[in-house]
């Protein structure tokens, strides 16, 4: 259920409701617009005591959410949330973030190489894995804790802020030291525990879609982190599994629009992994912005011939800078510009 209040409803007004939901055994989420608040309730208590709210002073409107997902839902929050990274903003009308750089940080010079060279073409965030979720068990892991402590210096070096997979509720605290967005795999979308820990973090989310996740099960996904006070979640479309064996999996663009109309969340899009394929990043980049994206996230590598992981899919720092400048029209025509 949503309650309302009345614009210009006072702060004890709100307080006093907050308290009588919280009595009946509901969590509360208020979320505080430009003209007036709204609190989420969420709980499995009787719906039936929440109507009676309309009568405390202060209240416009008791209302039920249809969608089983809550704090996430449009209908609780009109108006877009925009996630502060530092001084960037991810999501908003006009806001337009980039990520990028290595799938996995191998040394500390190929990601000190890296950064500077993604950040010089306009970059705001450098994306990198010290924990690598591979399919095969004889793969290359990753550093660890070597590999934050590198993506940290690189940050100290650039100033761009970083982004980073913590896999497992055990490296939580460790990663939560070094990163500045926690990135949510897509093969840990549905990992609850983990869901549940970064929930509690006071570190913005990114949340990859699942392989063969529908919108609905991403969105109940963000509501587990949401619904433990962290209410700065970005999701990620970065492909899913279809039949296809064109490319490693299919960038699904209609996700864009349709979350957008779901959720008040942010969206940005991973071309990268959606394709698996150098040579469709860029016109997928193009596709994810005309469609709405508040965000790209494009794996970069020096020699992505020497890449440990994802050599297939990395652009070259030459090749960046050519998708930074091909965007620039897409972006402009969409009202959107990278602070």
């Amino acid at each position: 259920m949503i309650i309302v209040m009345k614009k210009g409803a006072s702060k004890k007004e709100i307080e006093k409701v907050s308290k009588h939901i919280e009595k009946l055994g509901y969590q509360t989420h208020p979320i505080v617009g430009v003209e007036r608040t709204v609190i989420g309730a969420v709980g499995d208590q009787d719906k039936e005591r929440l109507k009676a709210l309309i009568t405390m002073a202060g209240v416009e409107s008791v209302m039920p959410v249809l969608q089983p997902y809550k704090i996430a839902s449009r209908s609780v929050k009109k108006h877009d949330t925009v996630v502060q990274v530092g001084k960037i903003k991810i999501g908003g009308k006009k806001n337009f973030a980039v990520m990028a750089g290595p799938c996995a940080v191998e040394t500390k010079d190929q990601t000190l190489k890296i950064a500077e060279k993604v950040k010089a073409e306009g970059a705001q965030l450098l994306r990198g894995g010290a924990f690598k979720p591979r399919t095969s068990p004889y793969s290359f892991q990753g550093l660890e804790e070597k590999g934050l402590k590198i993506l940290a210096e690189a940050r100290k070096k650039t100033g761009l802020k970083i982004v980073t997979e913590l896999m497992s509720v055990d490296h939580a605290k460790m990663a939560a030291k070094y990163a500045d967005v926690i990135q949510i795999g897509a093969r840990n979308m549905q990992n609850f525990s983990l869901l549940k820990v970064v929930g509690e973090l006071n570190k913005p989310v990114l949340l990859k879609r699942g392989h063969a996740a529908t919108l609905e099960e991403l969105l109940m996904s963000a509501e587990y982190i949401l619904s433990r006070g962290n209410y700065n979640v970005i999701l990620c479309e970065r492909g899913i599994r279809t039949f296809e064996k064109a490319y490693r999996n299919t960038l699904d663009l209609n996700a864009i629009p349709a979350l957008k109309q779901m959720t008040h969340l942010p969206v940005i899009v991973d071309p990268s992994h959606g394709t698996g394929r150098k040579d469709l990043i860029l016109p997928m980049a193009k596709a994810a912005i005309a469609a709405g994206a508040d965000g790209l996230m494009i794996e970069v590598h020096t020699h992505p011939e020497e890449a440990y992981s994802d050599g297939p899919q990395s652009l070259t720092p030459k090749e960046f800078a050519h998708l930074m400048n091909e965007i620039k029209p897409f972006l402009q025509a969409a009202g959107k510009e990278i602070i």
